[in-house]
């Protein structure tokens, strides 16, 4: 097992650091919401946040009246921070505790999302496991929104290496059945004043 799949890793990274040193936060997930949201999503719809982890992006869901968000990460000490943020809000959420290169989903969503997990994915092994959830959980005519390093963004992120992408390479890895819609190019300022060039790619499956 390398050290992406290992809940040890990201259980530390979480415990040791407050959320405003890691360096994906941030206050608001803006992009997210605006490829998840465009064209309009029912609200009493399923959404999934993939390594949702301490992401503000359920408490804007939230926000906005969506009533079935659930949030998957590897890390349950993410996901305590995020429902201990939450308080009262934190019932109506379902969490999951689970690595997503393993997850059998037992439902299907209407939008799925992920900020930042897919660059980890460095075997085909992964990659592929990724996608046969991926497929399993989005419902036909479902959102799919992933974030990732840009092809020129960083090479290494929280000690482990990434892989970059465009949004043509990120399509070919889906598939077919998942058509891109929307591309959005970003630079993200981390905590530490660095800066990270991500590509935000959304798909909507045939």
């Amino acid at each position: 097992m390398d050290h992406f799949q290992a809940p040890e890793h990201w259980n530390q990274m979480y415990s040791t650091r407050r959320e405003q040193e890691l360096s994906w936060f941030e206050e608001a997930p803006a992009i997210s919401l605006e490829l998840l949201l465009t064209p309009e999503l029912h609200k009493d719809l399923p959404v999934l946040d993939v390594g949702g982890g301490t992401s503000r992006l359920v408490d804007a869901l939230l926000d906005r009246g969506f009533t079935q968000p659930s949030v998957l990460d590897i890390s349950a000490a993410a996901l305590e921070k995020s429902k201990r943020r939450l308080a009262s809000r934190a019932s109506q959420v379902r969490w999951i505790v689970a690595d997503i290169t393993t997850w059998e989903p037992d439902r299907q969503y209407s939008a799925w999302h992920d900020r930042a997990v897919f660059h980890f994915l460095t075997t085909e092994e992964q990659r592929l496991a990724y996608r046969s959830a991926l497929e399993h959980a989005v419902a036909p005519g479902g959102a799919v929104v992933i974030g990732t390093f840009a092809l020129d963004g960083p090479e290494r992120c929280s000690g482990l290496p990434v892989r970059r992408y465009s949004p043509e390479s990120l399509a070919a890895e889906l598939g077919s059945a998942f058509a891109c819609t929307a591309v959005r190019c970003i630079d993200h300022a981390t905590p530490a004043g660095k800066v990270q060039r991500f590509q935000f790619s959304r798909f909507d499956r045939k």
